[in-house]
């Protein structure tokens, strides 16, 4: 499958007249949970000629190629990430870490990475995350009977934000890691990880009794946060003026 998305890219740059500066996996593959029927979701950042850029009027800054029910490609002009970047847009900043990179040009990755981990935002990531797991939380796991794979999605972003908070830093994206280092109960570990590896067995998790001890823990850290966060200070937003610097630059070194 790589290489035909290797090759999908190069089809877009084409038909688009456009260069990929970088291209990753997104969503449960590259969380490290996918299920056996999983989807691949591709995300990326382009730029295009730079006469593009010199007219008036307003374009469309989206590419989307939903091209079948097992391929979703799609991505965003690079001045709508960059200005998405200096808000700490955490899908943007998740796609500059995910584990399964299928292209990379012109340093603009490399770049980002590095303004990324002095520029961001924990108040907005938390936010982000909160907003998720909560609503996840109250549509799925509510009941005596749950979907269970579900978990994952509440659990995820709630070990996200217990990550900002521990380390003052961006979370991983991958799922293993923040279970490793936020979760100290081995009791919740071992039904988490249970759930986990069910999950990469291929299992059906769909609805269930629900699991207690993973709700009360659910419920204990949403209920946290949304407090935590309200007295939490920002960072001040990287310069336009770095942003303006690096979209020239990746303007002349991808078009000569």
């Amino acid at each position: 499958m790589k290489e035909e998305i290797k090759q999908r890219l190069k089809e877009i740059e084409k038909k688009e007249d456009v260069k990929i500066l970088f291209a990753v996996e997104a969503g449960s593959r590259a969380w490290g949970f996918p299920s056996k029927d999983s989807d691949y979701n591709v995300r990326f950042v382009y730029i295009r000629p730079i006469e593009w850029y010199l007219a008036i009027e307003q374009k469309r800054d989206v590419l989307e190629y939903p091209i079948n029910n097992l391929l979703d490609i799609s991505g965003w002009d690079i001045k709508k990430a960059l200005y998405l970047f200096r808000k700490s847009n955490p899908p943007l900043m998740e796609w500059l870490r995910s584990p399964i990179l299928y292209l990379e040009q012109f340093s603009f990755l490399k770049k980002m990475k590095e303004l990324s981990n002095k520029y961001f935002s924990p108040k907005a990531c938390i936010y982000h995350y909160l907003h998720m797991a909560a609503g996840n939380y109250r549509d799925y796991l509510k009941g005596r009977q749950v979907k269970i794979k579900k978990y994952f999605y509440v659990l995820r972003p709630i070990l996200a934000c217990k990550w900002f908070e521990t380390n003052e830093t961006i979370a991983p994206v991958e799922f293993e890691k923040l279970l490793e280092t936020q979760v100290e109960d081995p009791e919740l570990y071992s039904e988490i990880d249970r759930l986990l590896e069910r999950k990469r067995a291929g299992e059906e998790l769909d609805i269930e009794p629900k699991i207690d001890i993973i709700n009360n823990f659910l419920e204990e850290q949403i209920n946290y946060y949304q407090e935590y966060v309200k007295d939490l200070k920002d960072k001040d937003k990287i310069s336009f003026l770095v942003l303006n610097e690096i979209f020239r630059d990746t303007l002349k070194k991808a078009w000569n």
